[in-house]
């Protein structure tokens, strides 16, 4: 294979993987028209390079008994002398709360994104540790109310109306 075909089979494999982990190896070769062991061998040369991080589950947990709060925290910050954002956004993302942290443009630097099990532990972590650290200027707190799509995956599947329509 070229480089220019690894790097497409790289893409197309990616892509396919991207909202479906589980997808077993021999269907993903049939659906690309590869060979299944090519497939393997890509997937693990990505995972030692890093370009797959991780497989995960995603679940609806207002489906659930367990009650969690998501919080999307925007945070303005002062970068740091050689190391620019990326001090701070490591010592907030290994606090276990945090889900992600993205470097944002506009008016703030961070965004922070966070589960809690209720509103005051939300409100406990950005008032004792994340404003609390020393580059941490300001943060603005917003809560999700309801979650309609995740990671392009819809969540609230709106209804249809199943009543027959009877007309005079």
């Amino acid at each position: 294979m070229s480089e220019k075909d690894i790097k497409e089979m790289r893409i197309s494999i990616l892509k396919a993987i991207e909202h479906d982990g589980r997808v077993d190896l021999n269907e993903l070769a049939v659906r690309l028209g590869l060979d299944a062991t090519d497939i393997a061998n890509a997937m693990a040369d990505m995972e030692k390079e890093g370009i797959i991080c991780g497989y995960q589950t995603l679940i609806d947990w207002d489906k659930t008994d367990d009650e969690r709060v998501t919080a999307l925290i925007e945070v303005r910050v002062t970068p740091q002398r050689g190391q620019g954002f990326d001090s701070i956004a490591e010592r907030i993302y290994k606090y276990p709360e945090v889900g992600s942290v993205y470097l944002i443009s506009g008016g703030f630097d961070l965004m922070v994104i966070m589960e809690g099990r209720s509103l005051k532990e939300v409100s406990q972590f950005v008032t004792n540790k994340l404003s609390a650290l020393e580059s941490v200027l300001s943060c603005a707190t917003h809560f999700i109310m309801r979650k309609y799509k995740l990671n392009g995956t819809v969540l609230a599947k709106r209804h249809e109306d199943e009543r027959m329509l009877i007309t005079p």
